[in-house]
């Protein structure tokens, strides 16, 4: 018998262990038909497997899934599909070379029987009914990232889908294009869809969620309607248990030698980029992704040889830097790729410590083993890290907890110039404040050269700002600037160079 108030979706009972890593504990969630729930909770808290287990990508261990009151048993991704779920990822599944409507029908049933023209018809009819503004014929490779992001809105919603999943869906868009997103979230739920949102972002939160359930260690500590939340710190209070402000104080430091010196680089989409960073300064590196950010990054930590222009790192050229190894005033990168580049997954605590420390414990052709392991745990206990076990792997950490071990690996050596990539990107908010303490003490000892794409993060921890389009700085600028500061949205979208001082560069 179905009670009048059913949830869309009902997950009752829901258990998921990871060896001995408890990531649901009798979880019981209800999400409704024509609202936005948040779901927050501290990085590893459990809330990415609750949604994967809802997507069809992971079986629980115990616990029933509900839709409309029917029980329903997911073995794959396609029976959620089917159940009418769909989740937005971070990282986007899109063919560059197709075109909109093209990649919209993809893989969907009677797509191959459409004309091009009525299947670009129906993808604008849909994109104008949600308010997804987008052309249906323009190629993939063409569109920002917010416009991508709606492409793959646009995927689920063709499919009819009732529930839809966003996962950190604001980590690539600019200011303007996540009101944007917000727009199409309430016209989804004002159109009877399910919505549950991902975010530690917690003024977003705020502004778009009609209700909140928080986790904490794999449980539900917390659910109320957003509009009994009186502000956005006491949300922070309710999830993290204690206050949390996210204010970190930047005490002055002295500016030191050049650490980076950039002049006229040239290189694959990189056009003429001009930019010096110091010891004892943050040069925050702010742009929407795919502007030129990660060939920086790359060309800079010795990934991709420059093609022209002038690098030096720590008084050397790019190619004497990059011939030997450099010791003991070294170059630390913190990658965006948690897993696929800064760790590798499969080994343990110890052994992804050694990936960039193996000189000071190698001795011949021997590891000293159990001199790396209690470095490796000393590591593990000063920066927090959760679980405090050398002994797991990789992949069993929670992506704060895994950020905060290569960060602490990096530090360890005592780097001269640090290269920090999306350093907080889908970590929560107690994490965050670790992370920015982390990064403020190192500028004492180093340079850093910070790429994000959170304002906020840049204004509360950067000296000076630089904005990157297409391949471009915009501008460089004191973050104390508050007239430019307020274009930084415009020329993360083009429209603005700053003041006219493009590529200022600081003797």
């Amino acid at each position: 018998m179905k009670l009048k108030n059913q949830p869309l979706v009902r997950l009752k009972g829901i258990c998921k262990s990871f060896g001995k890593v408890n990531a649901g504990k009798n979880i019981d969630l209800d999400i409704q038909k024509g609202k936005i729930k948040a779901l927050l909770g501290e990085n590893g808290a459990g809330k990415s497997t609750l949604m994967r287990i809802l997507a069809g990508r992971l079986r629980p261990d115990s616990g029933e899934i509900f839709i409309n009151g029917n029980p329903v048993i997911f073995n794959s991704s396609k029976d959620a599909i089917n159940a009418g779920i769909g989740m937005v990822y971070q990282h986007f599944t899109l063919v560059g070379a197709m075109t909109v409507y093209e990649n919209i029908f993809l893989g969907q049933e009677g797509g191959f029987w459409l004309k091009p023209g009525k299947m670009a018809q129906k993808v604008g009819e849909l994109a104008e009914k949600y308010h997804l503004e987008i052309d249906p014929k323009a190629k993939i490779s063409d569109l920002s990232m917010g416009e991508k992001q709606r492409v793959e809105i646009l995927k689920l919603l063709m499919r009819q889908s009732r529930i839809l999943i966003f996962d950190e869906p604001t980590a690539v868009l600019t200011p303007h294009e996540t009101e944007k997103l917000f727009s199409a979230m309430r016209k989804m739920a004002s159109k009877g869809k399910a919505i549950v949102f991902i975010s530690h972002k917690l003024g977003e939160v705020m502004s778009v969620a009609d209700e909140i359930a928080i986790l904490r260690k794999g449980k539900i500590i917390d659910a109320t309607e957003t509009k009994k939340i009186k502000s956005g710190k006491e949300l922070a209070r309710r999830m993290v248990g204690r206050e949390i402000f996210l204010e970190v104080k930047k005490e002055p430091v002295a500016k030191g030698d050049k650490v980076l010196h950039i002049d006229g680089l040239t290189s694959g989409t990189l056009k003429k980029i001009r930019l010096n960073v110091r010891k004892g300064e943050i040069l925050a590196v702010v742009g929407v992704a795919g502007n030129g950010q990660k060939p920086l990054v790359e060309t800079v930590c010795g990934l991709i040889p420059p093609k022209s222009g002038h690098v030096e790192i720590l008084k050397k050229t790019w190619k004497d830097f990059f011939s030997v190894y450099p010791s003991p005033s070294t170059l630390s990168y913190i990658p965006e790729d948690r897993l696929g580049l800064a760790t590798c997954p499969g080994l343990d605590l110890r052994d992804n410590f050694l990936l960039t420390t193996r000189g000071e414990f190698s001795k011949g052709p021997w590891l000293r083993g159990k001199y790396a392991r209690d470095k490796a745990e000393n590591l593990v206990k000063n920066f927090k890290v959760m679980p405090p076990d050398t002994k797991i792997l990789a992949r069993q950490l929670s992506g704060g907890n895994l950020q905060k071990m290569v960060l602490g690996r990096e530090f360890y050596r005592n780097p001269g110039l640090i290269v920090a990539e999306q350093p907080t990107q889908g970590l929560d908010i107690a994490a965050t404040e670790e992370v920015w303490n982390y990064l403020l003490n190192a500028r004492k000892d180093a340079g850093i050269l910070l790429v994000t794409g959170d304002l906020a993060e840049a204004l509360a921890l950067a000296d000076r700002i630089a904005v990157m389009f297409a391949g471009k700085i915009m501008d460089i600028f004191e973050a104390s600037d508050k007239t430019r500061v307020e274009k930084i949205g415009l020329m993360m979208a083009g429209i603005e160079d700053g003041s006219g001082e493009t590529n200022f560069m600081p003797p």
